[in-house]
């Protein structure tokens, strides 16, 4: 018992949803009320103290409610709702005295559109009533669907306050419903009668089982609608405030009858409905007129003969324990436990008893825990139900999940939209495009778009733009991002750079093999006549030239790049260095023995050691200086769009062949040297080895140079025709000059003696020429190697 010893008294008033009702409430409970019907058990009038009312339970209807709240707050009276749902009662500024025990339509358009993100639904159709539950749930929804990105295909309102619409008027909903065919979800936020109407404007339409329903509080569950539409509703989702039996209330309403419940003035009327009968004396009714047959009194109602209870009789019953909580927490504070109403409590003071409203806590008759949100509204709790076709013809609303806390729970294993296909159905516009596709919008629709490719080489940036990818880089496989395409350099894989390589192996084998032999002979006289110290600077030079193919088989970087530049330059500019020294010496030698018996200045080997170390520095600080304006970079280049090629810059602009133009000019020297000495007596055959060599030369660099800018685009033949060319002219440098001496010093030892190489007799023309040359055994072993004995 919340109270002991003190009555709550209620004055009930029929409102109907009507506004008109709602005023007339209003106005009549503001008054006084009329005690003048009370009477004592003893037949006295009773003495009478008129009493203020001091909240007001209602009404069910939004409308009504906020005609009522907008007169309650002139008088600063609560309210207490326990169906009005409209989230514009949840204005504290306009309608601060009003409370409900249900939520705020707020929180079920949050409900349906966490329903649709779900079922993976974008485009959906809305219908709502003309009033203000549908209307503000409308504004609510339509809001909260475009923040998540689904689009509207139609709305269309439903007649309700300005008066009632006619068939037509729900076809023409329909067909424009099917004027959008990819939005088969629909929300219908309205009432049982209005959306009764709907559905058999689906059926005269044939457009049964074409759309899904999500479905408001308003006429889920209604037999009103599924009763002849069974199979249109069917697969409606729908949702309810959650609320629990009260218990003992049906078996309390059974045993009601009109001889028993004289307080409720309506109920005789309900008799009547109920028992399609008259009430004898009763008042004449648009609807008992119609019935011939006299109520008894007999009748009882129950469960097999049509009696449904009220679902949500909690959120009346939690309205009622509202004010019972509030007003003995208000009698305990002020009256500190005194017995009846203080007069701390009188009259009651409007602002105080919201305040102790709004601070209710309990436990319900239905075994809920009941709070008030601070807006005032009733705790967030829905129930998802779900209209199934359970086997064929049998048709029940089901249970299928929760929505609490704006906490969706639904369980899709339950939802069967069609008996024939479990399968959720579509409500997209457009279907999402594939990889590498982007969308170009309808004109005026937001989800509704067209795919268009985009290109081999382009990906997606935005869901609306491709974008080409740089040059190096490819789309990936969703085409999202650019991927480098792995960068391709010489290789020591290919068939050619593998014969290049060989090629360099041997030479080097080769050399090592010339030098090992001249160190062993060092001392005989084929080694001191070749010139032993530009010998083997020559060596060192053909060493590095065959060595060459490796450093242009490496990774191209701006250092590697650097010293393939440098040692180019370097190892040729040392090979022809020590070949023109040595024929300049060979030359001076001769001319001037013609002249005079004076000896040449700068023909000792220090003398040679030092112009060819001079030579060669010219290259160096050339290749310097052309590094201090150019400096060596490795790039990436692109000659299809498919390649990405690492290469040295210089193999692109032909500045690679900078490095070799002082070679070219001491070997174009070396030939002039070659064809002046070209008469010297035969016994002095080195110059002729010379001669050949640098004439087999020239032919190589005139085969190599065209060959060299004819394949610029394929740097892989580019760089070994190089290596080949490189190494054929060692190659020829290396047999040339020093296969001789080789054949000599292992096969014809006889021959490696001073007296081999002075055969005077047989050049006595030598003698002739070089009569006046001083006549030093060095000096002369240095001149000539004999072709024959």
């Amino acid at each position: 018992m919340l109270f002991t010893e003190t009555v709550l008294t209620i004055s009930s008033k029929r409102a109907c949803s009507s506004q008109l009702f709602a005023k007339f409430i209003a106005s009549r409970s503001i008054s006084n009320i009329d005690d003048t019907t009370y009477h004592c058990s003893d037949g006295s009038r009773p003495e009478i103290r008129q009493k203020k009312i001091s909240g007001v339970l209602g009404a069910a209807s939004s409308v009504t409610s906020i005609q009522v709240a907008n007169l309650l707050r002139l008088f600063k009276i609560p309210q207490v709702s326990f169906f009005s749902t409209s989230p514009e009662l949840s204005n504290k500024q306009r309608f601060e005295y009003f409370l409900r025990t249900v939520p705020s339509d707020i929180n079920q358009a949050q409900a349906m559109v966490e329903i649709i993100k779900l079922l993976n639904w974008t485009y959906v159709s809305v219908i709502y009533e003309e009033s203000n539950y549908g209307v503000k749930a409308f504004e609510v929804l339509e809001d909260l669907l475009a923040k998540n990105g689904i689009c509207l295909a139609v709305k269309e309102k439903l007649t309700k306050d300005s008066g009632v619409a006619n068939e037509n008027v729900y076809d023409h909903i329909v067909n424009k419903l099917l004027s959008k065919p990819n939005a088969r979800g629909v929300i219908i936020f309205g009432s049982d009668q209005e959306v009764a109407q709907v559905m058999r404007a689906v059926k005269r339409n044939n457009a049964t089982g074409y759309f899904s329903w999500i479905g408001s509080d308003g006429w889920s569950a209604r037999n009103l609608v599924s009763d002849g539409n069974e199979l249109e509703v069917e697969g409606t989702i729908s949702i309810q405030p959650k609320a629990n039996p009260v218990p003992g209330f049906d078996e309390y309403f059974l045993g009601l009858t009109p001889q028993n419940n004289f307080r409720n003035p309506w109920f005789i009327e309900y008799w009547e409905y109920y028992f399609k009968c008259k009430w004898p004396q009763s008042q004449i009714t648009p609807y008992n007129q119609l019935y011939t047959r006299k109520c008894s009194g007999k009748e009882e109602m129950s469960y097999a003969n049509g009696y449904e209870p009220e679902k949500q009789l909690q959120f009346v019953s939690d309205a009622v324990l509202t004010f019972g909580f509030a007003f003995k927490a208000m009698h305990k504070d002020l009256c500190q436990g005194k017995p009846g109403i203080c007069t701390q409590m009188l009259p009651i003071d409007g602002n105080l008893l919201l305040k102790y409203l709004k601070r209710v806590s309990f436990v319900g008759l239905s075994g809920d825990k009941f709070e008030f949100t601070s807006n005032g509204d009733g705790p967030v709790r829905y129930n998802l139900i779900h209209f199934k076709q359970t086997e064929p013809n049998q048709f029940q609303w089901i249970n299928v999940g929760t929505y609490e806390d704006d906490r969706l729970n639904l369980d899709l294993n339950k939802v069967q939209f069609h008996l024939s296909n479990r399968e959720i159905p579509v409500s997209v516009c457009s279907l999402q495009c594939n990889k590498g596709q982007a969308k170009k919008y309808i004109e005026g629709e937001n989800c509704c778009w067209h795919c268009f490719d985009c290109t081999k080489y382009q990906i997606l940036i935005t869901e609306t733009r491709c974008s080409d990818c740089p040059n190096g880089y490819l789309p990936n496989e969703e085409k999202l991002s650019c991927i480098q395409i792995p960068e391709e350099y010489v290789k020591a894989d290919s068939f050619i750079a593998l014969f290049a390589i060989g090629f360099s192996v041997i030479g080097i084998l080769f050399t090592l093999f010339v030098i090992y032999v001249f160190l062993k002979y060092i001392d005989t006289p084929v080694v001191r006549a070749s010139g032993r110290e530009l010998s083997f600077v020559l060596l060192i030079g053909l060493t590095m030239c065959f060595s060459l193919t490796f450093i242009l088989l490496l990774k191209p970087s701006d250092i590697i790049c650097g010293v393939q530049q440098l040692s180019i330059g370097i190892s040729f500019a040392i090979i022809y260095s020590a070949i023109l020294t040595q024929s300049n010496r060979i030359f001076r030698i001769f001319t001037s023995g013609k002249k005079s018996a004076k000896r040449p200045n700068f023909i000792s080997p220090k003398s040679q050691l030092i112009i060819c170390f001079i030579l060669v520095l010219t290259q160096l600080i050339f290749l310097l200086l052309w590094f201090a304006f150019s400096p060596p970079k490795a790039i990436n280049i692109y000659l299809k769009r498919e390649d990405n090629q690492l290469i040295c810059a210089s193999n692109l602009t032909d500045s690679y062949f900078i490095a070799f133009i002082y070679p070219i000019v001491l070997i174009v020297i070396c030939t002039v040297y070659a064809i002046l000495t070209r008469k010297i007596p035969e016994a002095f055959n080195e110059s002729k080895h010379i001669g050949f060599t640098m004439y087999t030369t020239c032919i190589i660099w005139l085969a190599f140079v065209p060959i060299y800018f004819t394949t610029k685009t394929n740097i892989t033949l580019n760089l070994t025709t190089m290596s080949i060319a490189i190494n054929f002219s060692a190659t020829v440098t290396l047999i040339c000059l020093f296969t001789p001496k080789i054949y000599i010093i292992l096969l014809h030892p006889e021959r490696n003696i001073r007296q081999s190489l002075m055969p005077f007799t047989k050049y006595g023309s030598m003698r002739k020429h070089c009569s006046n040359v001083a006549t030093n055994s060095t000096f002369k072993t240095e001149l000539a190697i004999p072709t024959n004995g």
